[in-house]
């Protein structure tokens, strides 16, 4: 059984945000909202991976490619959602939350959920930014395969 390319991207995804966290905690930048931000990178490499292989098998169709890589974003950021709380369980659940919290995104006493929750909407926002940039990066790269044009 072959495996999809969006789902294995989506692993690539998770797998180079994972070992991106996990470094920043070791080295003891876990708490720099600065370089937390360059998770986004991840979602990037993956999809365009996905696009590149899309391009690759001959398919400029510009639908089909926004769903394909919409759905490698989206699954990196749902699988990355999901190991963070596991990983936040892991850590001491709500008290570990409560040490990422000070530094990010809210004020007050956010639980897993409720972090996780506004993760995911941010999430979903880069994964449809990073869709949209790609697609233009992409499109115009190949805007001579369209409708017959010459460039």
């Amino acid at each position: 059984m072959k495996i999809p390319k969006e789902l294995l991207n989506g692993l690539v995804i998770i797998l180079g945000i994972g070992l991106y966290f996990l470094v920043m905690e070791l080295l003891g930048f876990a708490d720099n909202p600065i370089l937390r931000v360059f998770n986004v990178l991840f979602i990037f490499y993956g999809t365009n991976r996905t696009l590149k292989q899309n391009y690759a098998e001959g398919n400029t169709v510009m639908v089909s490619n926004a769903a394909s890589a919409f759905a490698t974003a989206f699954t990196g950021v749902i699988l990355s959602i999901a190991a963070l709380i596991i990983y936040s369980y892991a850590k001491g659940g709500e008290a570990y939350i409560g040490s990422l919290s000070k530094t990010f995104l809210f004020g007050g006493e956010p639980t897993i959920m409720t972090y996780s929750i506004s993760l995911l909407f941010e999430g979903i926002s880069s994964a449809v930014i990073v869709t949209f940039m790609l697609l233009l990066y992409w499109d115009t790269r190949y805007s001579s395969d369209k409708h017959g044009a010459k460039s």
